[in-house]
């Protein structure tokens, strides 16, 4: 569903990524992890067309992101870090123009249910000026659940969550992976992913540390924990706090 050959992505006369390669099957949630400055918001902004590669292919359920790049960005939804919502529309308009904006079909029954789950219906007709920097990372993420895209691409989507809403998104996220969605989040909580990634994709200096199955990695790189942050350590070598600036 996500397949990343040889990517590379310059600026100027600095490499920020170094031909990255790794894909993720269809189901699956995979984290997407590395230290500081390891290219991770790079990789993602250049998966979703923010940023247009330097050299290499991307493709996103079977499309080739650089010649059928309508196809793939249809196919996928992006949450960033800090999302840009439109300041003079309310929580439920966003919804209202992300339908328009996809032609989806009967969209409200589950547009409320998601205002429902994510404590947004109470908010519903609040302009998005006035939402607290949580409340603004929630309307994201349900635009983004709205359309029920083939590939999820989430990146720090835990900033500004309060535990309820960790737990939310952190189920709706596997019933994503359930459906046959794709999902590559990236987070420098590593606690809190650990027991929701399948797979992982570790980057250092713009460069694949590793690319597989989770539960391999811990076997092999855990040690008596498994856990993902030890094997964080042992392949970067480096125990060092893992940020979300990338």
């Amino acid at each position: 569903m996500i397949d990343v050959q040889r990517f590379v992505k310059r600026y100027g006369d600095f490499t920020a990524v170094k031909g990255v390669t790794f894909s993720v099957p269809a189901g699956k949630v995979a984290a997407l992890v590395g230290p500081n400055g390891a290219g991770k918001t790079t990789t993602i902004r250049s998966m979703c067309g923010i940023l247009r590669p330097t050299n290499g292919t991307i493709t996103i359920a079977g499309f080739d992101l650089a010649r059928e790049t309508l196809q793939a960005k249809h196919r996928l939804a992006y949450v960033p870090d800090d999302p840009p919502l439109f300041e003079s529309l309310t929580v439920f308009e966003h919804l209202r123009f992300i339908a328009s904006s996809f032609r989806l079909r009967q969209w409200e029954s589950d547009g409320e249910r998601w205002l429902q789950l994510f404590d947004l219906a109470e908010k519903r007709d609040t302009l998005a000026s006035e939402l607290s920097r949580g409340m603004r990372q929630k309307v994201a993420i349900v635009c983004a659940y709205l359309r029920q895209p083939d590939v999820l691409l989430l990146d720090e989507p835990m900033t500004g969550l309060d535990p309820p809403s960790i737990r939310h998104l952190k189920e709706t996220i596997r019933q994503q992976a359930d459906r046959g969605a794709t999902v590559l989040l990236s987070s420098h909580l590593l606690s809190l992913v650990d027991d929701l990634s399948d797979h992982l994709v570790l980057i250092r200096r713009g460069e694949v540390l590793y690319s597989g199955d989770l539960a391999e990695a811990r076997r092999e790189y855990g040690g008596e924990r498994g856990s993902l942050e030890d094997v964080f350590f042992h392949l970067t070598g480096q125990p060092e706090t893992v940020d979300q600036e990338s």
